[in-house]
């Protein structure tokens, strides 16, 4: 077993979920392929920051992108936007293109996008090269996360 707080996290959560690891890869297709998925099943999670100190999660499927008028409008905000990467590991405690939201350093918000739910997906497991596949909805319910339209295709 790879031990990452990620892999550790998941293994606490009670989610089935096996983990893949894989060599570096350039692109959303060559990830999909050494996960076994297809590329809308790769879940991206993005730290948005709202307001100084204050961050959430957005999972966005891999062949999606937030829409940042339906996320604003959700958490009726008139500004939200990416942290800088260093933000994002201070916060999160993995540097970009590993965050996942399990073993998180600091619990935050979640929101996942309705394109998330009911289907098997492929999440970062805290390092490059590698992640878990599991049930969303399990996925979902374990995070506590708010399921709302927040994106619109890539």
């Amino acid at each position: 077993m790879d031990g990452t707080r990620a892999t550790q996290a998941l293994s606490d959560s009670g989610i089935e979920h096996t983990i893949t690891r894989h060599g570096k890869v350039r692109s959303l297709e060559e990830a999909a392929a050494a996960r076994g998925v297809e590329p809308r099943d790769i879940i991206k999670t993005l730290v948005v920051r709202r307001g100084e100190g204050d961050h959430l999660f957005v999972l966005v499927p891999g062949d999606r992108q937030i829409s940042w008028p339906k996320l604003r409008t959700l958490l009726s905000v008139n500004r939200i936007s990416l942290p800088d990467k260093e933000v994002a590991q201070e916060v999160t405690g993995y540097e970009r293109g590993t965050i996942t939201p399990f073993g998180s350093l600091t619990a935050l918000p979640v929101i996942a996008d309705t394109t998330v739910a009911g289907r098997t997906v492929s999440i970062g497991a805290g390092e490059h090269g590698l992640a878990a596949t599991l049930d969303a909805d399990a996925m979902i319910a374990h995070l506590g996360a708010q399921v709302a339209d927040v994106t619109e295709r890539a």
